[in-house]
């Protein structure tokens, strides 16, 4: 998968995710399969039980299918996805 900063557009749900940082010292370490998103949170599949995690105050690993890994910010994906897939991006870098 090409890296661009169009990833944030990207579908999250059926993803492996896992918080590498967050100011809610509960949520680091939780990984799993993100199987709901929310405006303000991922819902991640961790240890059977689903867990919500807040989206602004944290920093997420994903693995996408195809092996890539990528660190995204969740002050970048905050808002609904359905309008986050449709919003356009400039070029970060």
């Amino acid at each position: 998968m090409k890296v661009t900063p169009d990833i944030i557009c990207h579908e999250f749900i059926g993803t492996e995710a896992k918080v590498a940082k967050s100011k809610h010292a509960g949520y680091v370490g939780i990984s799993g399969e993100v199987v709901d998103e929310t405006r303000n949170s991922f819902a991640i599949l961790h240890e059977g039980m689903k867990k919500n995690v807040i989206k602004d105050s944290s920093l997420f690993h994903f693995r996408f299918s195809d092996g890539t890994l990528i660190e995204i910010d969740g002050k970048l994906v905050v808002g609904r996805p359905e309008d986050r897939l449709k919003k356009h991006i400039k070029r970060l870098w």
